[in-house]
C-alpha cells in the first residue's frame, strides 16, 4: 500500500522565489529515490510564501530512507529560506491506518 507525505513550508520574507526554486530542484533527487512514486510542489495562490509539497511513496520507510540519504549540507544551506520550521504528515487512502 502506498502512502502520501504532505509537507508544509513557509518562506522567509522576500525568499518566496528562492524557496520555490529550491523545492523544485529537489524533484530529480526525490523522484529517483527508491520507492518514490511522485513529487509535486504547490504554491498558495493567495499567499506566495505558503508552499505544499505532495509526495507519494511505496512506504513510510522508503520516504525516511530518502530523507536520511539527502546531503545535510544542502539542507542546511536552504534553512535561511524558511520563515518557520517545515512540517509534514503521512497519509493513506485507506481507513484506520489500513
Amino acid at each position: 500500500m502506498s502512502i502520501v507525505r504532505i509537507n508544509q513550508f513557509q518562506a522567509a520574507a522576500g525568499k518566496e522565489d528562492e524557496l520555490f526554486h529550491f523545492l523544485k530542484s529537489l524533484n530529480s533527487y526525490i523522484t529517483s529515490s527508491k520507492g518514490c512514486l511522485s513529487y509535486e510542489v504547490l504554491q498558495n495562490i493567495d499567499d506566495a510564501a505558503d508552499f505544499t509539497v505532495i509526495e507519494k511513496w511505496e512506504s513510510v520507510e522508503a520516504h525516511q530512507d530518502s530523507v536520511s540519504n539527502f546531503p545535510q549540507e544542502d539542507m542546511e544551506a536552504a534553512m535561511s529560506l524558511f520563515g518557520s520550521a517545515p512540517s509534514g504528515q503521512y497519509y493513506t487512502s485507506g481507513g484506520s491506518n489500513a
